[in-house]
């Protein structure tokens, strides 16, 4: 998406335009930034786990591996399926990151323990959130264009795919019980996908922290695995 220069997801235009305003890499601005949100989790109380570390330093570095693989192109007829293959691979890899269950990256964690700690509903905390990096990032010089908007339209459907291609042997993700206006409901195989990259799936938790997954285990009892 980088490489596409055709517009990046909210938070990378964040670490775009401060990347482009300290020097440094994009991937090293990522790894900052993702650190600094991971101490804001002291406050709302959240538990980092592997996967949470692992996102803080692995991305970063993948960023600037995979910049210094992909080299600038110029013609549109490259960039296009440039931007179609990295929006792609965002809901593949949230896929995979959200079925291993090692703990949420520092981002999405600061979503979910704001809403805890709020009240408020994950719509309206990750929409905030976004909102505020993506003008930041804007303000600051990053790239927002047709990429920004694709890849909040297609990347809660890509992810809610790929959570049903990479679920455990034995059927597909739970039922997840959610609150659509004043009406409750619970609907098998379906993942909200608030928490996933940043689409809003229209419906907030009931109950449950924000993105819990019910899994069936057995008739008599249900498993949550928060995601």
């Amino acid at each position: 998406m980088i490489r596409a220069a055709l517009g990046l997801d909210p938070w990378d235009v964040f670490h775009q335009g401060l990347s482009r305003l300290t020097g440094l890499s994009i991937g090293v601005v990522s790894i900052v930034v993702g650190a600094a949100v991971l101490l804001l989790w002291w406050p709302i109380r959240q538990r980092p786990g592997l996967g949470t570390v692992s996102n803080v330093f692995v991305v970063g570095l993948a960023m600037d591996g995979t910049c210094r693989l992909v080299p600038h192109v110029e013609a549109l007829a490259v960039r296009v399926p440039l931007l179609l293959a990295g929006v792609a691979l965002n809901g593949l890899a949230t896929g995979l990151y959200i079925t291993a269950r090692f703990g949420p990256g520092p981002r999405d964690g600061l979503m979910t323990g704001l809403h805890r700690r709020t009240g408020r509903s994950v719509r309206l905390v990750r929409t905030g959130i976004e909102v505020t990096v993506l003008a930041a990032g804007f303000a600051l010089g990053g790239g927002v264009g047709v990429g920004t908007v694709l890849y909040a339209l297609a990347i809660g459907p890509l992810a809610q795919f790929f959570l049903r291609v990479f679920a455990e042997p034995g059927g597909e993700p739970g039922p997840v019980v959610v609150r659509d206006g004043a009406k409750d409901a619970t609907r098998d195989g379906d993942v909200n996908s608030d928490t996933n990259s940043g689409a809003d799936a229209g419906s907030t938790p009931d109950v449950m922290p924000a993105s819990a997954v019910i899994r069936r285990d057995a008739p008599e009892r249900a498993v949550v695995d928060p995601i």
